[in-house]
């Protein structure tokens, strides 16, 4: 399948570095003009002189209301609104529960959850009013698997997967179709680190999503799951 997005027009959040990233410079060289953001504005613009003339971005943390309204206002603007949306934006910290301070906690739900609500409730009504679109929403094995010093992580991914497919069966006869991608552990700067040889490439999960979103309308992928073909044996 060949993904074409001439005329077309994307939101990533999250999108000034890894996964993000590598996702609009994807959706970029299939034709579409993209939109990211990110909290911080040395990082945006450099993703920006990377990404070229068929980007745009502002900054913008997901978890306020006020900076997503402005988001999606100066998404309406620059580029006409988001046929596409990728909610990439993340957080990772990872300690026990007792040992997580409560603004780690809302800094982590916040950005991992509230955020894809918060940019979800404006991207649908836009959605309808375009005739459809579509939201891939950028999740993690981490909502399926648990695993020590998890607990916030995997409490917000595995309420995103939930939230996700809710979603999904809500708007799926409004030409909306809506997606989750699960990847495992990908080689970037997020979270916890280590030697990346053996890990996904965040272009690997940018061309999930290419083709996830090159399939015909009549055909949604609930979920992916990616995972490392040949991790560390333990």
């Amino acid at each position: 399948m060949i993904l074409n997005l001439q005329g077309k027009t994307a939101l990533v959040t999250g999108g000034a570095r890894g996964i993000g990233l590598a996702i609009a410079r994807r959706l970029i060289e299939a034709g579409a003009r993209v939109a990211i953001c990110s909290t911080r504005a040395e990082t945006l613009k450099f993703a920006l002189e990377t990404l070229g003339p068929m980007a745009c971005g502002q900054v913008c943390d997901v978890r306020r209301e006020d900076q997503v309204a402005g988001l999606f206002a100066f998404v309406d603007q620059a580029i006409g609104g988001p046929d596409i949306l990728i909610n990439n934006a993340g957080v990772g910290i990872f300690k026990d529960l007792p040992s997580l301070e409560p603004e780690e906690w809302d800094r982590l739900i916040g950005t991992n959850l509230t955020g894809v609500y918060l940019c979800t409730r404006q991207a649908v009504p836009r959605m309808r009013a375009r005739g459809g679109g579509f939201i891939v929403n950028v999740s993690s094995l981490a909502g399926k698997n648990a695993f020590a010093g998890g607990a916030a992580y995997n409490a917000s991914k595995f309420g995103l997967n939930g939230m996700t497919e809710a979603i999904m069966l809500d708007h799926r006869y409004e030409s909306v179709r809506v997606s989750t991608v699960l990847p495992g552990s990908v080689n970037t700067e997020f979270g916890r680190t280590g030697p990346g040889d053996w890990k996904i490439q965040p272009e690997d999960v940018a061309e999930v999503v290419a083709m996830i979103l090159a399939l015909p309308e009549r055909t949604l992928v609930s979920h992916v799951e990616i995972r490392p073909s040949r991790p560390p044996k333990k």
